[in-house]
Protein backbone atom coordinates (compact mmCIF):
# COMPACT_ATOMS: atom_id res chain seq x y z
CA UNK A 1 0.00 0.00 0.00
CA UNK A 2 1.72 3.32 -0.97
CA UNK A 3 1.41 6.25 1.35
CA UNK A 4 -0.52 8.95 0.15
CA UNK A 5 0.89 12.00 1.26
CA UNK A 6 -2.63 14.18 0.52
CA UNK A 7 -4.55 11.89 2.87
CA UNK A 8 -2.33 12.46 5.74
CA UNK A 9 -3.29 14.65 8.06
CA UNK A 10 -0.05 14.77 10.11
CA UNK A 11 2.08 15.46 6.59
CA UNK A 12 -0.93 18.25 5.64
CA UNK A 13 -0.48 19.98 9.19
CA UNK A 14 3.17 20.11 9.49
CA UNK A 15 2.98 21.71 5.38
CA UNK A 16 0.12 24.12 6.44
CA UNK A 17 1.97 25.17 9.55
CA UNK A 18 5.18 26.41 7.52
CA UNK A 19 3.03 28.08 5.35
CA UNK A 20 1.57 29.85 8.53
CA UNK A 21 5.02 30.20 9.55
CA UNK A 22 5.86 31.69 6.11
CA UNK A 23 3.19 34.05 5.93
CA UNK A 24 3.97 35.98 9.42
CA UNK A 25 8.22 35.76 9.03
CA UNK A 26 7.18 38.07 5.70
CA UNK A 27 5.52 40.30 7.83
CA UNK A 28 7.03 40.35 11.10
CA UNK A 29 10.82 40.45 9.24
CA UNK A 30 9.39 43.87 8.19
CA UNK A 31 9.01 44.92 12.15
CA UNK A 32 12.17 43.13 13.46
CA UNK A 33 10.85 39.85 15.09
CA UNK A 34 10.92 36.54 13.66
CA UNK A 35 7.83 34.02 14.27
CA UNK A 36 9.80 31.84 16.98
CA UNK A 37 9.92 35.17 18.77
CA UNK A 38 6.49 35.69 18.50
CA UNK A 39 4.90 33.53 21.66
CA UNK A 40 7.18 34.69 23.92
CA UNK A 41 6.24 38.24 22.87
CA UNK A 42 2.45 37.03 23.05
CA UNK A 43 3.08 35.80 26.56
CA UNK A 44 5.13 39.12 27.72
CA UNK A 45 2.51 41.71 26.50
CA UNK A 46 -0.49 39.18 28.52
CA UNK A 47 2.24 39.53 31.16
CA UNK A 48 5.21 41.47 31.53
CA UNK A 49 7.90 39.81 34.08
CA UNK A 50 8.13 36.39 33.50
CA UNK A 51 10.75 34.09 34.38
CA UNK A 52 12.35 31.57 31.71
CA UNK A 53 11.16 29.04 33.81
CA UNK A 54 7.32 30.33 33.52
CA UNK A 55 7.73 30.64 29.68
CA UNK A 56 8.88 27.47 29.35
CA UNK A 57 5.61 26.20 31.42
CA UNK A 58 3.50 28.38 28.94
CA UNK A 59 4.72 27.96 25.73
CA UNK A 60 5.23 24.17 25.51
CA UNK A 61 9.12 24.35 23.99
CA UNK A 62 12.32 22.97 24.62
CA UNK A 63 14.56 24.73 27.50
CA UNK A 64 17.70 25.30 24.55
CA UNK A 65 15.50 26.53 22.19
CA UNK A 66 13.87 29.14 24.29
CA UNK A 67 17.23 30.09 25.83
CA UNK A 68 18.61 30.67 22.40
CA UNK A 69 14.99 32.79 21.33
CA UNK A 70 15.64 34.65 24.50
CA UNK A 71 19.74 35.61 23.24
CA UNK A 72 18.27 36.67 20.07
CA UNK A 73 15.28 38.97 21.66
CA UNK A 74 17.75 40.83 23.79
CA UNK A 75 20.61 40.87 21.40
CA UNK A 76 17.86 43.04 19.18
CA UNK A 77 16.38 44.94 22.09
CA UNK A 78 13.03 43.41 22.23
CA UNK A 79 13.72 42.12 26.18
CA UNK A 80 15.90 42.80 29.00
CA UNK A 81 16.89 40.52 31.98
CA UNK A 82 16.93 41.68 35.74
CA UNK A 83 17.62 39.52 38.15
CA UNK A 84 14.57 37.23 40.60
CA UNK A 85 14.24 39.45 44.04
CA UNK A 86 14.68 36.07 45.92
CA UNK A 87 15.40 33.40 43.47
CA UNK A 88 19.48 33.84 42.20
CA UNK A 89 18.95 31.71 39.75
CA UNK A 90 16.36 32.79 38.27
CA UNK A 91 15.74 36.36 36.15
CA UNK A 92 13.09 38.72 35.56
CA UNK A 93 12.43 39.14 31.62
CA UNK A 94 10.89 42.35 30.67
CA UNK A 95 9.63 43.78 27.65
CA UNK A 96 11.90 47.05 26.30
CA UNK A 97 10.45 50.04 25.22
CA UNK A 98 10.59 48.59 21.75
CA UNK A 99 9.58 45.16 22.46
CA UNK A 100 6.05 47.04 23.61
CA UNK A 101 5.97 49.27 20.93
CA UNK A 102 5.49 46.31 18.56
CA UNK A 103 2.82 44.98 20.34
CA UNK A 104 0.09 46.74 17.89
CA UNK A 105 1.62 46.14 14.69
CA UNK A 106 2.69 42.47 15.33
CA UNK A 107 -0.70 41.83 16.26
CA UNK A 108 -1.76 43.12 13.11
CA UNK A 109 0.68 41.46 11.67
CA UNK A 110 -0.61 38.15 12.58
CA UNK A 111 -3.89 39.00 11.67
CA UNK A 112 -3.07 39.83 8.12
CA UNK A 113 -0.80 36.33 7.54
CA UNK A 114 -4.21 34.61 9.24
CA UNK A 115 -6.63 36.45 6.71
CA UNK A 116 -3.97 35.63 3.35
CA UNK A 117 -4.23 31.86 4.63
CA UNK A 118 -8.12 31.68 5.22
CA UNK A 119 -8.37 33.53 1.60
CA UNK A 120 -11.87 32.25 0.34
CA UNK A 121 -13.24 30.69 3.83
CA UNK A 122 -16.66 31.24 4.93
CA UNK A 123 -16.84 32.87 8.63
CA UNK A 124 -17.87 29.55 9.87
CA UNK A 125 -15.94 27.19 7.72
CA UNK A 126 -12.76 29.12 9.38
CA UNK A 127 -14.29 29.29 12.82
CA UNK A 128 -14.77 25.50 12.69
CA UNK A 129 -11.01 24.75 11.20
CA UNK A 130 -9.54 26.84 14.06
CA UNK A 131 -11.90 24.54 16.63
CA UNK A 132 -10.84 21.49 15.21
CA UNK A 133 -7.13 23.33 15.32
CA UNK A 134 -7.45 22.90 18.85
CA UNK A 135 -8.96 19.60 19.43
CA UNK A 136 -6.30 18.04 17.55
CA UNK A 137 -3.39 19.75 19.85
CA UNK A 138 -5.78 19.00 22.91
CA UNK A 139 -5.82 15.42 21.64
CA UNK A 140 -1.88 15.34 20.66
CA UNK A 141 -1.19 17.05 24.32
CA UNK A 142 -3.15 14.05 25.96
CA UNK A 143 -1.20 11.61 24.38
Amino acid sequence: MAFDRTQSATYLAGQMAKCFARSLQKRSALLGFSPGQFPVLLELWQQDGLTQKQLLDRLEVEQATLANTLARMERDGLISRHPHPSDRRAQIITLTELGRELELKALEAAADADAVMFKGFRRFERELMIEYMRMIIQNARAL
